[in-house]
């Protein structure tokens, strides 16, 4: 769509003229996020830096019924930041203050635009501790964790993003503007809009202050990699780590490829993997007591060496620990740069990944694509990337998609669901009727309406 000089003018006197642009490389460099190679720039960006100029901007929107997409660090990988319909793209970046933490009740106060690993480190400095810990934490944005209810390696036990917002502070499509819920522990005061507003990917209201319940941080970790010689029995020990009560703070499934792809990708990282070595595990528990640590360390070992496994590396020092996440952190990046990919984000009940894995081998098998699995095995999340290859354009472009749709109806099957911590976004609407009936996909149209009658914000994404 075109926006006229009358508009444009009307988004000036909001922001400043410095603060709106419409020229093809700033559009371009707004439109688009991690999503494959998708590129759908906004008509105009527009960088708010207060509640009021978001308002003032959507009552124009609204009036003049002009699409609106928030844009935060552009991080996401269901395409939930792309300007679909054009119009403006709201750029939270000037949103990025702390506003307060609160050492006494264990919140903090912040802006969307803040970077997760700088609010982590912030609070850290107080001897508090945010857990949410996505693997792009040090670029994406608080408030798109928000958007899309992201997890991370420590979700298995500390949860995700939902399990720590008390409060948002919500600019409506309307340009209203409200708070959800309250500073409290505890609230059962009418209908909950605060866990409404996590995860509903900017398609409700834009979020422009977050409060975060906050824990005490832990002092001690053990941190180990178990090497199997048969992946489907390193999905295995994931459930039987947790029947044998071991709880542990981060536990991850690697394939081989996923570790030997990130190991070409990184320089200095110094991990020998056998030949016959199929997956790993990387596993930590955390606490303040270093001898029930250990003591948890030899249970799990007592659990993994029931499989076929090869020796466990125990990460003796903080240079090696960080060396090890940064090998789990980097295989999204690594598989990105050998080749064209996609990346799906399915979960199931933790016991049902050894079946998920073996089913997604199978129908890459009957279409003709490899993937390389890896994730947060602990709770039941596994990123599949299928990988391009030697596929032509029309089989990459027509017969993927058929091999998608059958891995979501094994995954459903499954008693799982679309999405762990992507979100649904714009790339994987089309698979929704899968996990859910007419009744209620037609349930979240009329939730969409009643928050935006015009339908401005965020449009074309999640519903089919």
């Amino acid at each position: 769509m075109q926006l006229n000089s009358e508009i444009l003018s009307k988004l000036e006197n909001i922001v400043g003229q410095s603060f709106v642009f419409t020229d093809e490389e700033t559009r371009n460099h707004y439109g688009h996020d991690e999503t494959e190679a998708y590129v759908f720039p906004p008509n105009v960006v527009v960088k708010p830096s207060s509640a009021l100029e978001i308002s003032e901007i959507l009552k124009i929107a609204n009036q003049y019924k002009i699409p609106v997409v928030p844009i935060g660090g552009r991080t996401g990988l269901s395409g939930g930041a792309l300007s679909v319909q054009g119009g403006i793209g709201l750029s939270m970046e000037r949103f990025n203050k702390i506003l307060s933490i609160d050492e006494q009740n264990l919140q903090v106060i912040t802006e969307p635009g803040v970077i997760t690993q700088v609010l982590r480190e912030a609070v850290s400095e107080k001897g508090l501790f945010y857990p949410v810990d996505p693997s792009s934490m040090g670029s994406c944005f608080i408030g798109g964790n928000v958007a899309e209810n992201s997890g991370g390696a420590r979700a298995v036990k500390y949860g995700v993003t939902k399990d720590y917002v008390l409060n948002l502070e919500v600019v409506l499509p309307t340009g209203d503007i409200i708070w959800t819920g309250a500073n409290t522990l505890k609230n059962s005061t009418g209908y909950n809009l605060t866990q409404l507003m996590v995860g509903s990917e900017g398609t409700l209201g834009i979020v422009t202050k977050i409060v975060l319940k906050l824990l005490s941080k832990n002092t001690h970790n053990v941190l180990m990699l178990v090497p199997f010689y048969k992946a489907n029995e390193a999905c295995e020990a994931v459930s039987a780590i947790f029947r044998a009560g071991i709880v542990p703070s981060a536990l991850e499934f690697m394939e081989r490829d996923a570790i030997d792809w990130a190991l070409e990708y990184i320089d200095g990282l110094n991990v020998q993997v056998k030949n016959e070595i199929q997956a790993h595990l990387l596993i930590e528990v955390d606490g303040n007591y270093p001898e029930i640590l250990m003591a948890e360390a030899e249970k799990i070992m007592t659990v993994v060496e029931q499989f076929q496994i090869d020796d466990i590396l125990f990460a003796d020092t903080e240079d090696e620990k960080n060396a090890l996440w940064k090998m789990r952190r980097s295989i999204a990046e690594a598989v990105k740069s050998n080749s064209i990919y996609k990346e799906e984000d399915t979960v199931v009940p933790r016991y049902e990944l050894p079946t998920l894995l073996e089913g997604i081998k199978s129908i890459g098998k009957k279409y003709g694509f490899k993937s390389v699995c890896y994730g947060h095995a602990g709770d039941g999340n596994l990123h599949v990337n299928i990988i391009k290859g030697t596929l032509s354009d029309q089989e990459w472009n027509s017969e993927i998609t058929k091999g998608i749709r059958e891995i979501f109806e094994l995954t459903v099957s499954l008693n799982g669901t679309l999405s762990g911590e992507h979100g649904i976004g714009y790339v994987q609407k089309e698979y929704m009727d899968i996990a859910f009936s007419k009744t209620h996909l037609e349930l979240m149209e009329r939730i969409k309406f009643v928050f935006d009658p015009n339908g401005i914000l965020n449009p074309g994404k999640i519903l089919p």
